[in-house]
């Protein structure tokens, strides 16, 4: 066991001086806290070893340039104001380099696990505006007070406060009508995500995911955020990405990948979640969908960094 968290710890410091070294602007983990077990077998999802902040701050103390971050941290697992604290000191520690995700959570099995109350998803964005208000008010340095039906914070101002001015971005993620009008409200960064209400992921949330319905993702932005959409950062994760190489074939690829989700070749090389082909095929693709879609901040895996840092290096400055 020894060995195996000394391993973790070193190949996690690796990873974040990489993603540095290789030019990304900024490097995120997910908000998850089950090990192995009967949770991950009913959701699909995979185990995440490190609790979100701490391993933040240890990026934020390995390198001196990349935005670190979390995409997103599920506000019911945290304790609102302790919350907004981590995140103004997170902040601070790194010299402003923080990105602060939210989300309103969506694994019920991992809620259960924990011990900790799932509610209604209405209920639980509602839970993450506050959050967001109590957020934006400790940023501020102003006196606090957040009187909502979830969150009621007051009597102090927030300290310390952010290096970043106003403050660190925020972003909102999810897939649903609900979030992404609150995320078109309240968020700087909006990530378009799956609809995960299943609570499980698999062939649907890919399948829900198309073309089409990513235009309606946006159009739910748009509304909400009325004039101000112009200032919204739009991010999306290329959940499956292969950078291709040598003689390997790109329409292979799609054929087989299409198959694995029930879908057409056609509809995957499309799917705005993944990117498959060449480091110029790529290059081209981010390029046309950046134009029609207005998405201009593409998330990738860790195991896929090394292989995608040309496409990387090619955008940059882009």
């Amino acid at each position: 066991m020894q060995a195996y968290q000394a391993d973790t710890a070193k190949h996690w410091r690796e990873t974040v001086r990489c993603a540095e070294d290789l030019g990304y602007s900024a490097l995120h983990l997910a908000d998850h806290y089950f090990g192995p077990g009967p949770v991950q077998e009913v959701t699909g999802h995979p185990v995440q070893t490190l609790a979100a902040v701490p391993a933040m701050a240890a990026a934020a103390e390995a390198t001196t340039t990349i935005k670190v971050g979390c995409r997103v941290l599920c506000v019911d697992y945290h304790q609102p104001a302790v919350l907004a604290k981590e995140a103004a000191t997170l902040d601070l520690l790194s010299d402003g380099r923080l990105e602060l995700g939210l989300g309103a959570g969506w694994i019920r099995a991992e809620y259960e696990a924990m011990g900790v109350r799932w509610e209604e998803a209405s209920v639980r964005i509602e839970r993450l505006g506050e959050v967001v208000e109590l957020v934006k008010a400790h940023f501020s340095g102003e006196p606090i007070h957040v009187s909502g039906r979830h969150v009621r914070v007051s009597g102090y101002s927030g300290a310390p406060l952010p290096v970043q001015k106003p403050r660190p971005s925020i972003m909102i993620g999810g897939g649903a009508e609900k979030i992404l009008s609150l995320a078109g409200r309240q968020a700087d960064i909006v990530s378009l995500n799956f609809d995960n209400s299943s609570g499980r992921l698999g062939a649907p949330s890919v399948q829900g995911s198309l073309a089409s319905q990513t235009d309606r993702k946006i159009g739910w932005v748009k509304k909400a955020a009325g004039p101000r959409f112009d200032e919204i950062e739009l991010e999306i994760a290329a959940y499956f990405t292969v950078v291709t190489a040598g003689g390997e074939s790109t329409k292979d690829r799609l054929e087989e990948m299409a198959s694995g989700f029930g879908l057409s070749p056609a509809d995957i090389a499309d799917h705005p979640h993944v990117l498959v082909g060449s480091v110029e095929e790529i290059t081209d693709c981010l390029l046309e969908r950046r134009e029609r879609y207005g998405i201009s901040y593409v998330t990738v895996s860790e195991r896929t960094m090394r292989q995608f840092a040309p496409v990387v290096s090619k955008l940059t400055g882009n």
